[in-house]
């Protein structure tokens, strides 16, 4: 016999004033940015001082734009390009979910690149802080993607499992809290304690080469209990697209953390 939680089932609208609804998943989105940023300010205060408060401050649209932009791009590129081509006005109904860590982290790296250039900053300097401000808005989405109902895990009897409203009448794995624990929870911890040492924070790319790791080897074991997309499945009948998207992210971050020492 099997139990199961009951889902919260929170509704995604906080609040609605005629068209105009306030939603969690946009609120978490924005919690996640300006908590970042502040986090970024004071990692900057130490060295090698990334960058100034004034900077920091203009530096929120830029992360803002590349997270929404390279989210929203990078989701129709590897998840749902055959179905936007076919309904392009849908790319513009973000409230209904479809964001892409991985397309995110391609528009976060190019705003760091763009700013960084403009104001004449370290982009390592700057990359690290950003490396280790990203647990914080991975920690609101996932939230979001739970309050959401959706990316849920799979089928499971264990006593934690839940009825997701989209997800059928089994009880099934809340992957998403998993994601929020180890992409968000843990590997801002683990990022913070290597950040109080100045040999780790001085090592150019070092902090984020742990980032990229980090999140792949949380997002790959995730993967293994979360529902891959119906429209997807599994690919080389093993895989998931998860998984496949988070092999480059080892590879660069090994390499970030190994090359040979360079400092900021």
């Amino acid at each position: 016999m099997s139990f199961a939680i009951a889902f919260p089932n929170i509704d995604p609208i906080i609040f609605s004033v005629g068209p105009l609804a306030i939603r969690w998943y946009g609120l978490a989105y924005l919690a996640g940015v300006l908590l970042g940023i502040q986090y970024i300010k004071a990692f900057a205060a130490k060295p090698p001082y990334a960058m100034d408060r004034k900077n920091a401050d203009d530096f929120l649209i830029w992360v803002f734009l590349g997270i929404f932009l390279g989210g929203r791009l990078g989701y129709i590129a590897f998840y749902k390009a055959a179905f936007y081509l076919d309904h392009p006005l849908d790319i513009l109904k973000v409230w209904e979910g479809g964001m892409s860590f991985h397309g995110g982290l391609i528009g976060v790296i190019l705003a760091v690149i763009l700013f960084c250039r403009q104001r004449k900053l370290s982009y390592w300097a700057v990359g690290d802080a950003v490396a280790c401000a990203t647990p914080i808005g991975l920690f609101f989405g996932r939230i979001a993607n739970f309050i959401n109902g959706e990316l849920f895990g799979r089928i499971s009897d264990v006593p934690w499992a839940m009825v997701f409203p989209h997800g059928g009448p089994l009880p099934r794995h809340p992957s998403q809290l998993y994601e929020a624990a180890l992409e968000g929870l843990l590997l801002f911890i683990i990022l913070f304690l290597l950040s109080k040492s100045d040999r780790w924070r001085l090592k150019a790319g070092f902090l984020s080469g742990v980032f990229m790791v980090g999140y792949a080897a949380a997002r790959g074991f995730v993967e293994l209990f979360r529902q891959p997309d119906a429209h997807i499945g599994f690919l080389f009948g093993t895989f998931t697209m998860g998984q496949l998207l988070s092999v480059p992210l080892v590879a660069l971050g090994l390499y970030l953390i190994f090359r040979p020492e360079k400092t900021v």
